[in-house]
C-alpha cells in the first residue's frame, strides 16, 4: 500500500515547491536509492540542512516532485505531489509511513559531513562510505537499517 502511494506521486504531474532555509549549513544536490524489503526507488535529491531546520526534494529522474520533507522545531511536514500533507513529529516513522521507507534525517545530516551520528548507531543504523570529494566530504554513501538500504551518490555542494 505504501509503495502503491509513491507510485501515485510518482505518476503525478504536479511538482513540490521548494522554499528557502536561511542560514544553511549544507546545501547538497544528488541522487537517492531506497530498497526496502523486495521494493525499490530511486530519484534525485535537493537537502538543505540548517540547525534546527531541514528540507529535502526527493523527485523523479524526470524532475517531477515525489515528496518534499521540512523538518522544525514544531516538527516535520511531508508533502507528496498530489498535494497531500502529513505531520508527526518523527521523521524516520512519518517518511516510513507515507514514502514506505525510512529517512532518518537529524543523524544522516551529521553521515553526509562525515560526522559520527551515535544516536542513529544505537538504534541500529549503519553507514558505509564507498566515496570522497577532493574536499574529503562524503560522495557516496550506503546507509542500512534492519531490512531496508539507502543509497546517496552527492554530485553538488552549494
Amino acid at each position: 500500500m505504501r509503495w502503491a502511494l509513491l507510485v501515485l506521486a510518482l505518476s503525478a504531474c504536479a511538482s513540490v515547491e521548494r522554499s528557502t532555509i536561511d542560514t544553511a549549513e549544507f546545501d547538497l544536490a544528488g541522487r537517492i536509492a531506497a530498497r526496502y524489503r523486495d521494493e525499490s526507488f530511486s530519484g534525485n535529491l535537493s537537502w538543505r540542512h540548517a540547525q534546527g531546520a531541514d528540507e529535502m526534494l526527493i523527485s523523479t529522474a524526470l524532475g517531477q516532485g515525489v515528496a518534499r520533507i521540512v523538518r522544525s522545531r514544531e516538527g516535520v511536514t511531508l508533502t507528496t505531489a498530489e498535494p497531500r500533507e502529513y505531520k508527526a513529529t518523527d521523521a524516520e516513522a512519518l517518511t516510513e509511513q507515507v514514502l514506505g521507507f525510512r529517512v532518518p534525517i537529524d543523524g544522516l545530516a551529521q553521515w553526509v559531513r562525515g560526522l559520527p551520528a551515535p544516536e542513529l548507531e544505537a538504534r541500529g543504523w549503519k553507514v558505509e562510505y564507498q566515496d570522497q570529494d577532493p574536499q574529503g566530504r562524503p560522495k557516496r554513501l550506503r546507509v542500512s537499517y534492519p531490512g531496508l538500504e539507502l543509497r546517496l551518490a552527492i554530485s553538488e555542494w552549494r
